[in-house]
């Protein structure tokens, strides 16, 4: 059956204190609503309806796609009043409602929700909960058929007794939801059209309460604060984790490692403490990352090392090749095979041949460094005029002395040396020694400045 989603989002989030809508604050580096809208289209549904409200074109502009339309509820009246915005876009036989601020919601769940929801029958997702405090309750009867919800606010203490909560998630017949968003009244403790209301309407009409039980409270839990927003975070880590070291990756501590994207992981990988994978990760087989390493963006070929405090973006380290400790790979940087970069050695849209080396205190920007070449400690590649950049070409088996500036565009062609402490600006032909450097003179006789006397 068709389905179309709504999802609430125009909530204020007053308890986050801050001048961010509460459904932009990032959970593993993306907004909460973006997670939601990433596993509602999971579902494949014809449409996915955004209820916005607080922040609405702040909102909009972060999360703007061509799959989504937003609504805005320019009054927050409650969730029913909220769905009744979407109602002119819904023409779906299925209608989902999802919020915003339950970022940890699984598509598998929802699925299952999805299932149960018929013509005459619809699906509420329901929790167990230690403590239920602030949870709309669900209301059973005798033969365990559920005949109503009932707000926190609006219970009563045997009532307040029950532990299955109100997720607030829930699927309905299409052709039903206009109906009895018409039918909804204000009259409770908030003063709101409460979307739970729809549930005893179902019920009077003869339909059936489906329900689906979430796995554990974490994945249907919102944030309204930012504790709560921290407990989302660790959970998502946790799970994260889980999954990872179930598809063969060693991660020496779980509790220290996070990830803020996507990760593909092969075998024997091991991870060590305060490891941070951001964006787009690919990690090959047998491949080794050092603790307080930051990789976003970055593909870690077969049996790669990156050393301990290493900063990766945008880069590629080959097949057995090694950077670190404290190295810095930035867009564009790529290590070939078995090529080595050392401590405080900077890459920047710089490609380094098999077996090429830059063992320490180096930066190599805009460049192409051949085969087996072996980059001196102190070495720069001038690549910046204070307008343009320019490219330095070093072939196969050249060998720069340290503290050697190589001013660009300039090529040096296989095996050139150049000595220490040179600064080149000419192209050098295969072969050559380069010297660039003022020629030494010892004075004698040379007198130290010494302090004046004051």
């Amino acid at each position: 059956m068709s389905l179309d989603i709504v999802i609430l989002a125009a909530g204020q989030g007053t308890r986050m204190r801050s001048a961010l809508p509460k459904v932009l604050h990032p959970v593993a580096g993306k907004a909460m609503l973006g997670h939601v809208i990433d596993t509602a289209r999971q579902l494949e549904p014809q449409g996915i309806h955004v209820v916005i409200g607080h922040g609405a074109e702040t909102v909009r502009e972060r999360l703007a796609a061509d799959d989504l339309g937003f609504v805005v509820q320019a009054q927050q009246l409650g969730t029913g009043h909220a769905v009744a915005q979407a109602l002119p876009q819904l023409t779906a036989e299925r209608v989902l409602i999802l919020y915003g601020d339950v970022p940890l919601i699984q598509a598998e769940t929802l699925q299952r929700l999805l299932e149960k929801v018929g013509p005459e029958q619809l699906a509420l997702l329901t929790v167990e909960l230690a403590d239920p405090t602030g949870y709309g309750r669900i209301i059973r009867d005798a033969e365990g058929m559920v005949r109503a919800i009932v707000e926190h606010k609006d219970a009563s203490p045997e009532q307040r007794a029950i532990r299955e909560g109100n997720t607030g998630i829930l699927a309905v017949p299409g052709k039903r939801l206009a109906e009895w968003l018409g039918r909804l009244s204000n009259d409770n403790a908030q003063g709101e059209y409460y979307l739970t209301d729809v549930i005893a309407m179902a019920v009077a009409d003869g339909l059936v309460v489906a329900t689906e039980r979430a796995a554990d409270e974490m994945e249907v839990l919102g944030a309204n604060d930012r504790i709560q927003l921290s407990q989302l975070e660790r959970h998502y880590q946790q799970r994260a984790a889980r999954r990872l070291m179930a598809q063969g990756v060693t991660l020496i501590d779980p509790q220290r490692f996070d990830v803020r994207g996507e990760v593909s992981v092969g075998r024997d990988i091991t991870i060590d403490v305060s490891v941070i994978l951001e964006g787009r990760v690919v990690i090959e087989d047998n491949v080794q990352i050092g603790p307080n390493c930051v990789i976003k963006d970055s593909i870690l070929r077969k049996g790669a090392i990156v050393k301990a405090n290493s900063h990766l973006e945008g880069a590629e380290v080959g097949e057995g090749a090694d950077c670190g400790p404290f190295a810095r790979l930035r867009p564009g940087a790529v290590l070939g095979a078995r090529a080595h970069v050392g401590n405080f050695v900077e890459l920047k849209n710089a490609v380094m041949g098999e077996g090429a080396k830059a063992g320490h205190l180096a930066y190599l920007g805009d460049a192409e460094i051949g085969a087996r070449t072996n980059i001196g400690a102190g070495t720069i590649t001038c690549n910046y005029d204070g307008a343009n950049k320019f490219r330095t070409v070093m072939g196969e088996d050249v060998f720069i002395g340290s503290n050697s500036s190589l001013v660009a565009p300039v090529t040096l062609g296989d095996g050139v040396t150049t000595g220490a402490g040179s600064t080149i600006t000419q192209d050098v032909p295969a072969n050559t020694l380069a010297v660039g450097r003022a020629k030494q003179r010892n004075i004698e006789g040379w007198k130290r400045p010494v302090k004046l006397k004051r």
